[in-house]
């Protein structure tokens, strides 16, 4: 019997100084608890991403590829100390096309964003949005980071441009 529950923000050991996940081992885990589905949300990179699917099949799972983004809160291409921050932001591949997005927007946060981390920004997600689903991820997320900060305005600001660009059924909280 399939359980009904589904891990969609899990990491493994392609998340350099986060994740300690085999994906071998993490796939098995996951078929023996009964699971039907994971998610591998690495940070910043879908280094895994093949290997995470190829293991995911053999287990007899369904994989969900995606990554753990981060997001700038201006431009990504900024490398200066006042643009060194980001947001910590889910996005989960919903098809083919979201899958194609996830390579886009990870490799433009290699190349032009890369300042400490890969980073994209608003921007960027827009231009690639189709195909994804996204989540706040932690409490590095951006409306729960202006949450801690007791920024209620900043929060639901953030929360509605995600909702308005990705509609309510692709965005999660």
């Amino acid at each position: 019997m399939a359980s009904d529950f589904v891990h969609l923000h899990a990491h493994s050991e392609y998340s350099l100084l986060d994740g300690l996940s085999n994906i071998q081992t993490m796939t098995k885990r996951v078929a023996d608890l009964g699971m039907d589905t994971l998610a591998l949300t690495d940070h910043g990179v879908m280094y895994g991403a093949i290997e995470f699917y190829t293991a995911a099949k053999k287990a007899g799972i369904k994989p969900i590829i995606g990554c753990e983004a981060y997001v700038a809160p201006g431009r990504h291409d900024n490398k200066t100390a006042e643009g060194k921050g980001y947001f910590h932001t889910v996005l989960l591949a919903k098809n083919l096309e979201g899958y194609r997005n996830l390579i886009k927007l990870s490799t433009r946060a290699h190349l032009d964003g890369y300042y400490y981390k890969p980073r994209i920004d608003r921007e960027l997600l827009a231009e690639h949005k189709e195909g994804l689903i996204v989540s706040q991820a932690c409490l590095s997320g951006e409306v729960n980071r202006r949450l801690t900060k007791k920024d209620k305005a900043g929060a639901r600001e953030a929360a509605a441009w995600y909702r308005d660009l990705l509609g309510p059924e692709h965005y999660f909280l």
